[in-house]
């Protein structure tokens, strides 16, 4: 017999992280166990911020399948009985870890993948004031070899991408302006960007605006969809505007329809990206199955909480590593 467990637990940050329309302080989690006879699998998620989602909220969600879950569902029928977002997450991440447990055959191999290695990622740092952003980046961040920065589209995004390049000539630098640019504002400071040597712009508009702000800008930098890709029926819709997708498990419901995902970006020629919404090392583990797909990889959610679980993630040298007994065997 299977049981369902779910729980809601608060990890607070060291410091608080600010994007455009929002400040982060700590990862308030919904996190789901799923024992059967000796083994068990857990799956952690957030949901999406900026569609309200709350963990407490996701855990009523989890308990509306708890009946078909206890009863012996797959990641197959889970897909179609909850909605994309952060709970299937908790749940389908869950399932992954109990059949790796079961099987004795690691998650990766499961999903016909190669072994996961130690890959770069990037360190994120929020908006703040140019000179702020430059210190992290030189003194917090000195063992980084890619830094996303969160913009602002409030007039001073260019001097804090000049700044934190000045700061650090050597590292790979993306820029993330989460909705925050209109097409003119994005024309006005692309020049900029080019001299900074920037590599990525993420979410530079507001989603529904791709066609007026994204259309005729040139493609030398790439650009990522985040919020304008949620799920695999947006990929197709997203491709005339962008170069990549950004696949985040708690956007898209789970580490069985990012893969989808993933191969379907392959086949339509764009490239892939992998981040997450903030947790744990429970909610990066997962995420990181994806970076044989993947031109980038931003999964540092974990350097922000003031204490992590046991195991966690391992950070050196600019790059991830999931241990042993993390998740998925």
């Amino acid at each position: 017999m299977r049981r369902l467990e779910v729980s809601v637990e608060k990890w607070p940050w060291k410091r608080p992280l600010s994007i455009a329309g929002h400040v982060f302080f700590d990862s308030t989690v919904v996190v789901a166990k799923i024992t059967e006879g000796p083994h068990e699998g857990r799956g952690e998620a957030l949901g999406m911020f900026y569609r309200q989602d709350t963990a407490a909220q996701l855990a009523l969600e989890i308990e509306t399948v708890r009946e078909p879950i206890e009863s012996g569902i797959d990641r197959t029928q889970l897909r179609k009985l909850l909605r994309a977002g952060g709970a299937r997450n908790a749940l389908d991440c869950a399932l992954w870890d109990l059949e790796s447990k079961r099987s004795l055959t690691p998650v990766w191999k499961l999903a016909g993948l190669p072994s996961p290695k130690p890959v770069l990622t990037t360190f994120t740092i929020g908006a703040d004031a140019p000179g702020a952003m430059a210190r992290i980046a030189a003194e917090t961040y000195g063992d980084a070899k890619a830094i996303k920065l969160k913009l602002l589209g409030d007039g001073s995004d260019v001097h804090r991408v000049m700044q934190v390049r000045e700061a650090r000539p050597d590292v790979w630098l993306g820029v993330d302006a989460n909705q925050s640019l209109t097409g003119e504002e994005l024309s006005e400071i692309l020049p900029a960007l080019k001299a900074a040597r920037v590599a990525m712009i993420e979410q530079p508009c507001k989603v529904g605006q791709e066609a007026i702000a994204l259309r005729r800008l040139p493609r030398d930098i790439p650009i990522v969809a985040d919020e304008s890709v949620e799920t695999l029926s947006d990929i197709e819709k997203a491709r005339p505007y962008y170069n990549m997708i950004n696949i985040k498990l708690d956007k898209c419901g789970g580490l069985t329809e990012a893969l989808l995902m993933a191969r379907s970006a392959q086949q339509l020629g764009l490239g892939v990206m992998v981040g997450n919404m903030g947790g744990t090392s429970l909610s990066v583990a997962p995420a990181l199955i994806l970076a044989s797909f993947c031109k980038i990889v931003d999964l540092d959610a974990p350097i922000f909480l003031a204490r992590d679980r046991t195991p966690s993630a391992l950070f050196y040298d600019g790059l991830i590593e999931i241990p042993d007994g993390l998740w998925g065997i």
